[in-house]
């Protein structure tokens, strides 16, 4: 059997196929997508349902000249195949060469580094405003999944595309899924239109302004083509509204469309069926959570948990959203108004949890500060996944703690173990006086086997583990293990029994134990699974900066790491036991020598 995509090293080479050409080809492509994201995990749904669309854009359009921006970049794989980078696909070697997301680094094809939702309209208007100003003529094309159109930027980026009165092509992914099941009035509505073949009275963005093209059946090639060149070099904003099937090409993708948006290596047989693998049903952060506030429902608290969009990425199972009912809230992908939407909740006397990824909550300052911080409002926010990671670098979780530590008002907590997460969320809870974010553990679980009988409502009161001497080990959160380490290796090899230090609190200081640490310690160290530079370490360091004390932050650099392995981070940040020991003593030495 011939292999078509061989032969394909540029979207040039596609011009000159023949449908039935291009159809086998697509089999290639999702053939190829489903063997390399079985191996190494990664986007699986978005991406089969978007093989034709990608085909038929780079059939018709002149990419590189024509510009072409993926939302979020879920569905951007069939892109690179045809773009140069199959060999990330075909070649198990090469699995790992190429980002999960568009990049420019990687190809003149992308013209974003793009990872997270609803961004692509905004991004892409920008670029049609430039080439109109300098006189340009080329296609500006942006691709939007129907899930990201409940992020308000999709909205502000389509409301202001349509007063370009130029070139602006806004292609619309509708497989009826965002990552989850799309939620949001704006969905009756696209249902509308998919029902009556997108002649609906009722039309969204044609109420915008824009000129619209409906294509039912955004699988076949013939379809797309032809839509495709009709809007080719358009005069106006032009939206083309395309209904896929999420995971197209395999049944149990086709069938689990939320399981099978993202999926782990080896979720698949050899036969392209679900492997038969154990399930885990193991304690961890999130199943105690889920127990936790399934019982405060029980117990007639007006709880509400609340996920912009991701409930399977914080543990909110199927069966936890069931069982919660009306208590349970999935907002769309709109981290900005769950936050509002929160504080809201929590004026009016509910009790709102949001469970978010930090690399999102990024997206949130503003609501944080001002409608959240500034109004004092009691909710609660779970940030998961905090800390460095050798994930993409549009998806890291090291930013959180600058970010939201250096808002007034929140109270920011970092738990060690399971005993001091569940008071803390019992506390943040049933107190009434400050909005309060748990930074949720991301390395190992742990079970400390003692209750923590801790006042949070005293705030930033650290916790004395050990009183020692000469160095104070201070380890926030899920570094706390790490901190301990080092206070056995300064004791086993340098015969210094230093003191170790849970602070607990991320937001603020506690003054009168730093204070208590200036009478026999030379040296104190700061712990912190994020960036240093605003961080929890800087704030000890500012405090003693009049003082004698020596004070080493240990954390991360400001950077964007991109698949950067989790051991090289480690290394280089010297956020080794042994590395760290070895900076303590140089200090030490330093010290002495000036004495």
């Amino acid at each position: 059997m011939t292999n078509i995509l061989e032969s394909v090293n540029s979207p040039t080479d596609l011009k000159t196929m023949n449908i039935s050409e291009l159809n086998e080809l697509a089999q290639e492509i999702r053939s190829a997508i489903i063997r390399k994201v079985n191996a190494v995990g990664g986007h699986f749904g978005p991406n089969l349902g978007f093989v034709e669309a990608t085909i038929a854009m780079h059939y018709v359009f002149d990419s590189p000249n024509d510009k072409f921006v993926f939302d979020v970049s879920h569905q951007c794989y069939p892109h690179k195949i045809l773009t140069g980078r199959k060999e990330g696909f075909l070649n198990p070697d090469s699995y790992q060469k190429f980002s999960g997301y568009t990049n420019p680094e990687e190809s003149e094809h992308d013209q974003f580094i793009v990872g997270h939702t609803s961004t692509s309209v905004s991004l892409a208007c920008g670029l049609a405003k430039a080439r109109d100003l300098r006189g340009e003529k080329y296609n500006v094309v942006a691709v939007i999944g129907d899930g990201s159109l409940s992020g308000g930027e999709a909205y502000e980026g389509l409301n202001n595309g349509a007063d370009l009165n130029s070139n602006f092509i806004v292609i619309v992914n509708d497989n009826e899924m965002s990552i989850a099941v799309n939620q949001g009035g704006l969905y009756g509505n696209l249902s509308e239109l998919r029902s009556t073949c997108g002649e609906a009275k009722c039309n969204f963005f044609k109420s915008l302004g824009y000129n619209y093209s409906y294509v039912e059946r955004g699988n076949n090639l013939e379809d797309l083509i032809k839509v495709f060149e009709h809007v080719k070099d358009t005069n106006e904003p032009t939206v083309v509204h395309l209904h896929t099937l999420k995971g197209k090409g395999l049944k149990v993708s086709e069938e689990n469309k939320e399981m099978f948006h993202w999926i782990m290596p080896g979720t698949l047989d050899d036969e392209g069926n679900l492997a038969h693998n154990e399930q885990s049903f193991e304690e961890n952060y999130y199943t105690i959570t889920n127990e936790f506030l399934l019982n405060k429902k029980a117990q007639g608290v007006p709880v509400i948990s609340i996920t912009p969009a991701t409930p399977g990425a914080t543990g909110f199972s199927q069966e936890y959203r069931d069982k919660m009912g009306d208590n349970f809230r999935d907002v769309g992908i709109a981290e900005e108004h769950a936050v509002a939407f929160a504080s809201g909740a929590a004026k009016a006397g509910a009790r709102p949890v949001i469970s978010v990824l930090s690399s999102f909550i990024q997206r949130t300052y503003d609501q944080l500060s001002q409608d959240l911080a500034l109004n004092n409002s009691p909710a609660v926010i779970l940030v998961n996944w905090g800390g460095l990671s050798p994930m993409d670098a549009t998806h890291v979780g090291c930013f959180d703690i600058p970010l939201i530590s250096n808002i007034p008002n929140i109270v920011y907590l970092a738990p060690t173990c399971k005993e001091e997460y569940l008071s803390m969320l019992e506390w943040a809870m049933s107190q009434n006086d400050h909005p309060v974010a748990i930074r949720t553990p991301f390395a190992n679980y742990v079970v400390s086997g003692h209750s923590d009988n801790t006042n949070y409502s005293i705030l930033n009161k650290y916790e004395l583990k050990h009183a020692g001497s000469d160095v104070a080990v201070i380890a926030v959160g899920d570094f706390f293990e790490l901190g301990k380490s080092v206070h056995g290796i300064l004791k086993s090899e340098l015969g210094i029994d230093a003191s170790l230090i849970n602070p607990k609190f991320i937001s603020g200081i506690d003054n009168e134990l730093l204070e208590s640490l200036k009478e026999n310690h030379k040296i104190v160290i700061t712990l912190e699974n994020g960036v240093i530079e605003g961080g929890f370490g800087q704030k000890i360091a500012s405090w003693y900066g009049d003082s004698a004390m020596r004070v080493l932050n240990f954390g991360g650099q400001k950077v964007f790491t991109d698949r950067v392995p989790m051991e090289k981070i480690l290394e280089e940040n010297h956020l080794k036991p042994e590395l760290i020991v070895s900076d303590i003593k140089k200090c030490l030495d330093t010290i002495c020598s000036n004495v």
